[in-house]
């Protein structure tokens, strides 16, 4: 993350352009995605193909049996789902056709950037071993940038709900592939599960180079975002929109311009707020903090990034032109590329806005 130009700073003239052209322009702007999960954009196509190649049996009839099945009422019902989703996942090429799958909706949604989150105890707990999964995600990683010209980085995350113990055997046996990801995030149930419980395995992947983010403020408190900030000392919050519960916290973020990577759908679909009008993501830029928008685990939660983009848009009427030019500009500032990459795509969200 850069300080190579502060969102603000742009002389469009947001108020030429009419409402009724601002969902044309979400979907065309260019922007990144920093909160995916790549199992989480597992449609159910793909998990009956895949099932098929492996020759699994699957607990339901059909593709739309299974879409069905997509009814959560909190994040573990989800987990539960998410996880057993994942199992058909065993080779080389699963891997790579779960996460080209993505790409190709990625360039549709006009997606220049992702940083994408990977899960690899949920595999190695089935026996997959770690080299076909990270080198399936960084084949497609490297194809996208090939065909579609998108840079993509991997980001390994911890399922805060196994021990720290299991964490540091899952960074020794991808230290080997260390050239493959960039970073390390937090992810899985937050109840019962704060960030000091994984300070020790934070503080090695410091010491190692990587970057570092982590899930909290979901279902967590703010307490644990500022856990997640002053034990794990990490770089961006993922999620983060209970940060508004403690004005203290909304002024300390937003004076460090710690990035918040907001996903609406997912918390619409986890009932973290009961409708897409109750979010909160217009007061977190009204605050002035440096929020962002991504799909989280859009196979699941019934969009990828534009639907987020257009339906919140559409729910919260108080969000137009500067809103969504700010948090496509949010998105490369708080990204892990260098500032020439980061005024590049700046300049082609400046470009998408003049042609209005």
């Amino acid at each position: 993350m850069t300080d190579f130009d502060r969102p603000a700073m742009t002389a469009i003239d947001f108020a030429a352009i009419p409402r009724e052209r601002l969902s044309a322009l979400l979907r065309r702007m260019p922007k990144a995605e920093l909160h995916l999960h790549i199992e989480g954009s597992l449609e159910p196509e793909l998990i009956f193909k895949l099932a098929q190649r492996n020759g699994l049996s699957l607990p339901y009839a059909s593709v739309e049996a299974l879409r069905a099945a997509y009814a959560f009422n909190d994040l573990q019902s989800f987990l539960d789902i998410y996880y057993a989703g994942a199992g058909v996942l065993l080779k080389e090429a699963d891997f790579f056709d779960m996460a080209w799958a993505y790409f190709e909706r990625a360039a549709a949604d006009n997606v220049v950037h992702a940083e994408i989150f990977f899960d690899p105890q949920t595999h190695t707990a089935r026996g997959v071993p770690f080299e076909p999964m990270i080198v399936g995600l960084e084949h497609a990683c490297r194809r996208a940038h090939a065909e579609f010209g998108i840079s993509a980085k991997l980001i390994m995350c911890f399922l805060r709900h196994l021990s720290e113990e299991d964490a540091f055997a899952t960074l020794e046996r991808s230290l080997p592939y260390r050239q493959h990801f960039i970073g390390v995030g937090l992810d899985s149930g937050e109840r019962g599960n704060p960030p000091e419980k994984f300070a020790r395995v934070f503080a090695r992947c410091r010491e190692l180079g990587l970057h570092l983010v982590a899930h909290a403020g979901e279902e967590g408190p703010p307490a644990y975002i500022e856990s997640a900030l002053d034990v794990l000392r990490v770089e961006r919050i993922d999620h983060g929109v209970r940060c508004v519960e403690s004005p203290a916290l909304v002024k300390r973020l937003a004076t460090s311009r710690m990035p918040l990577t907001v996903c609406p759908l997912s918390n619409l679909k986890l009932r973290v707020f009961d409708t897409l009008a109750d979010h909160n993501l217009g007061a977190l830029l009204d605050a002035g903090l440096c929020a962002t928008v991504n799909s989280d685990d859009p196979a699941y939660f019934g969009g990828y990034i534009n639907d987020n983009f257009v339906q919140t848009f559409a729910a919260l009427p108080a969000l137009g032109a500067r809103q969504a030019w700010t948090l496509a500009a949010n998105s490369f500032e708080a990204s892990f590329v260098d500032a020439e990459h980061q005024q590049r795509w700046r300049a082609q969200l400046d470009a998408a806005f003049a042609a209005g």
